[in-house]
């Protein structure tokens, strides 16, 4: 199986905002896209992006998954970005159009289609270092994907570091580009001296989120995870997940969480914690490492409560439970 997200259909949908007003969406081949060499977001990191899917269900429909709520974040990265206002109900068009075209290659569960789109700013400028673009382009490219967790169910390992932050304060609740990029030398760090598979950032001791995912820790019926700020991503996977744990009747926290207490509560039996995002939905993490010191969480094994949860929300996903909470588009 290819690696999650480097098949792509050969087909995507793109439109233009030449400073007035946005192009008529179309189709075009998703192998190339030509741009001046001076583009804003070729020296101005001038990106933002998306990731959301579409699942088949039984009876061979398809469905898009919280599609009106990453619609939202992605217009409001563009927003904080300084890039030329979305028209989200023409995105959300251009989402269902180019599902729609290739409906016929979103894979069978466990499998779904993965959906990018991605704004940039285009303006050929390199004087504007400071100014924003005032031109852009939106495209929307599909992934199939398969099952994430093919290889079997394993913990992550995670490093707790303390001394640094993900990214720019007040440049977390933006879907960019740059905050992967910031995070990628420490996590890469992590694993070449420690084997870890990804860092926890929590600066000043402030539990917020790893590079590429939300963090959530189970402690018996509670889920403890850092309350919504500027400084880290609005997880719509994050948003899912708690809100099925309250509708399971768990106690649902979402409040300042110290390295301290994470420390101590994951040395309890039992004690899980987990990852959230949209490729693994709710991973879970077996080990903590700080100031050169191993911790495993609860018995270091895949959290039971964990598996319920992610179970939950792939049953809403694949149509094998009622979609109560109206989180599903039809194609």
């Amino acid at each position: 199986m290819a690696a999650f997200g480097t098949v792509f259909m050969p087909e995507m949908i793109i439109s233009w905002f030449d400073g007035n007003g946005w192009s008529n969406a179309e189709v075009v081949s998703s192998d190339s896209l030509q741009l001046h060499p001076g583009a804003h977001v070729l020296h101005y990191s001038s990106t933002c992006f998306e990731g959301l899917k579409a699942f088949r269900h039984a009876d061979g429909s398809i469905k898009i998954f919280r599609m009106d709520r990453n619609i939202e974040r992605f217009a409001q990265s563009s927003e904080l970005l300084a890039l030329p206002e979305l028209d989200k109900a023409a995105t959300e068009k251009m989402i269902l159009d180019i599902v729609a075209q290739f409906k016929n290659d979103v894979p069978e569960a466990p499998g779904s289609m993965y959906i990018r789109p991605t704004h940039i700013g285009t303006e050929p400028a390199i004087g504007k270092a400071a100014s924003p673009s005032l031109t852009s382009c939106q495209y929307i490219l599909l992934s199939p994907v398969g099952d994430y967790f093919s290889g079997g169910d394993t913990t992550l390992r995670l490093l707790l570091e303390e001394n640094g932050a993900r990214c720019a304060a007040h440049m977390g609740m933006i879907k960019s580009g740059g905050n992967y990029a910031s995070a990628m030398r420490p996590i890469m760090k992590a694993k070449a001296e420690l084997n870890a598979d990804q860092v926890l950032f929590c600066p000043d001791g402030d539990v917020q989120e790893t590079g590429a995912a939300n963090f959530l820790l189970i402690d018996g019926n509670e889920v403890i995870t850092k309350a919504l700020d500027e400084s880290f991503l609005h997880g719509v996977t994050r948003d899912s997940i708690l809100t099925i744990a309250r509708d399971l009747g768990m106690d649902v926290q979402e409040r300042q969480l110290t390295v301290d207490e994470l420390l101590e509560r994951a040395a309890k039996p039992g004690c899980e914690a987990a990852l959230s995002g949209t490729a693994a939905v709710l991973t879970s993490v077996g080990t903590l490492i700080h100031n050169g010191k191993e911790h495993t969480v609860g018995n270091g094994g895949v959290g039971q409560t964990t598996l319920k949860l992610r179970q939950a929300l792939n049953d809403i996903q694949w149509g094998k439970a009622e979609d109560k909470f109206g989180w599903l588009t039809s194609i």
